[in-house]
């Protein structure tokens, strides 16, 4: 299984425009003979849930973690790439490193189980899997849709909760309403272990929050809005990774995430953990800010709007560079043709003398 996700080739076949197309069309009949004995040989639920704890473990346990040799082994060279510089360095101490690798190893563990669960449950009760797992591979159009879905109602989730859920206004929880002391236990917890620190994060610290903050935070507005849309397996596992990737990358708290908007992510996930927990006075809320922005909760200056302003001056830029290299080298191939036909009529001149 593991084999098989790690060699996915749809990336290859929709951004891979220098390849050959004898390359191409060989990725895709190998990918399709793969994934047909898969769906042929393999329960659709052993599919799914082996295959989200593989990209799971893949693009965020084995980053985080070097990353986080790299944070202890080099922490000179790595403070000055991080927000907050020495502040954003992950603690030293062995036995906290240990606690926190075994709380993101659990979360992981946990959610995955969680995800078995409720997809076991759903198909007993409805009669079908959650995710169509056919031999049948998703249309691009039909990928682009139900990614964009996803991550809609991904970041409207993600606010929703993080918001009124994890920053809620009281700890006072056991003297309120059931649902009131419920938020506050939740808010409590989610200040006692995502905010255990008032510092840019370190990846591995993506996953170490308390059990029910880190299901609510960050595996409720991917795996809910999947059971809605109902998208192929395909394009479901493509979104786990892509979401998880970015998590990873976003919450590392380095200054040198490629990318404008994911560098602007990675800011605000850096201002949002290094103010602290300060309750509803938070905010950065969402995954992508785009909520924060519109609802005029972001924080630290630059929003979503301005990370987007950037990115089309960044190419409007390097359109200009094209352009004007472009212009050179026509300027420069006008005159080596000017040279040449001056010497051809030079050449005439002199045989008719």
């Amino acid at each position: 299984m593991m084999d098989i996700l790690l060699s996915l080739p749809l990336i290859s076949v929709f951004f891979g425009g220098g390849m050959t197309s004898w390359s191409t069309s060989l990725n895709l009949l190998f990918f399709y003979m793969t994934w047909s004995t898969l769906v042929l040989s393999h329960n659709p639920l052993y599919i799914e849930l082996f295959g989200t704890l593989g990209i799971r473990l893949v693009f965020f346990l084995l980053p985080s973690l070097v990353f986080l040799f790299f944070d202890t082994l080099l922490p000179s060279l790595s403070e000055s790439i991080k927000h907050g510089g020495s502040s954003a360095l992950p603690p030293r101490d062995a036995t906290a490193l240990g606690k926190t690798f075994l709380l993101a190893l659990a979360n992981i563990l946990l959610e995955t189980a969680l995800e078995a669960g409720t997809s076991m449950g759903l198909t007993v009760l409805l009669g079908r899997v959650p995710f169509r797992a056919s031999t049948t591979l998703p249309l691009p159009w039909a990928i682009f849709k139900q990614l964009g879905l996803l991550y809609v109602a991904r970041e409207v989730l993600t606010y929703q909760i993080h918001r009124y859920l994890l920053h809620s206004h009281s700890h006072s929880w056991s003297r309120r309403s059931p649902v009131s002391s419920a938020r506050g236990w939740i808010a409590k917890q989610h200040a006692r272990f995502g905010h255990a620190r008032s510092a840019a994060p370190y990846s591995l610290a993506l996953a170490a929050d308390h059990p029910v903050p880190f299901l609510l935070l960050r595996f409720a507005p991917v795996y809910l809005p999947a059971l809605v849309v109902r998208p192929h397996l395909l394009v479901y596992f493509l979104f786990v990774g892509l979401t998880t990737f970015e998590e990873t990358l976003t919450m590392s708290g380095y200054t040198i995430v490629p990318g404008i908007i994911m560098g602007g992510i990675t800011r605000r996930n850096a201002t949002h953990y290094g103010a602290g927990y300060r309750g509803t006075s938070n905010g950065n809320y969402g995954a992508w800010g785009v909520l924060d922005w519109g609802c005029g909760t972001g924080m630290g200056g630059r929003d979503i709007k301005d990370d987007v302003q950037g990115e089309a001056q960044k190419h409007q830029v390097k359109e200009r560079s094209g352009r004007k290299a472009s212009d050179a080298v026509g300027a420069v191939q006008n005159g080596i043709d000017g040279i040449r036909k001056g010497r051809r009529k030079g050449k005439k001149g002199s045989g008719s003398d």
